[in-house]
Formats: C-alpha cells, structure tokens, sequence
C-alpha cells in the first residue's frame, strides 16, 4: 500500500488532452472550461489518496468523471500515479492504450 499521498503526473499528451477540453467546454460557455479543470483536479487528487481504488482494463486504472464525458487513464509507476490519457468517452481507446 502506498503512502497517504501519491505524487500525481500527467503525460505530455494528458496534458495536452486536458488542456485542449478545457479550451472546448471555456469556448461553449464562460466559465465551463474551469469547471472541468476543477473536476480534473479534483479526481487526479482523489486518485492520489488511494490509487489502487479504481479497477484495471488492459493493464491501466481508470477513473470516470461523473459530470463530464470523461476518463481519466492513469497506471502506478514506482509509487507515483502516471495520468496517461484524459479522453473524452466518444474517444477511441485504441488511441491512448499504447501510452
């Protein structure tokens, strides 16, 4: 079991996934686009607490947004959670899986 806390990481591509929603859902409505950083955030904070929590698909972890079409894909690599993909639901998983 680890600690209280794990470090939390985001991939380049995670990054750049989560970047670009934000933009989409701030362009849709003023204001949206933080409420989805927030949503982000706050379930990469969660997922720190207790990263084993979530179930495993094809060798990752996935936690499920609940009030956007979101997964946020993440795998434990020496005790710090990797955030590999934050992929919308319409999204194929094929495209992030080799991540």
């Amino acid at each position: 079991m680890l600690g209280d806390r794990a470090p939390v990481r985001f991939s380049a591509a995670a990054k750049a996934e989560f970047r670009d929603a934000v933009l989409w859902y701030e362009e849709e409505r003023p204001g949206l686009g933080d409420e989805f950083a927030r949503a982000v955030r706050a379930a990469a904070d969660l997922i720190s607490s207790g990263p084993e929590r979530w179930p495993t698909k094809n060798g990752l972890r996935r936690y499920v947004l609940r009030r956007f079409p979101y997964t946020i894909s993440y795998r434990l690599a020496s005790d710090v959670v990797e955030i590999l993909a934050v992929a919308h639901h319409s999204r194929d998983p094929a495209a992030w899986m080799d991540r």
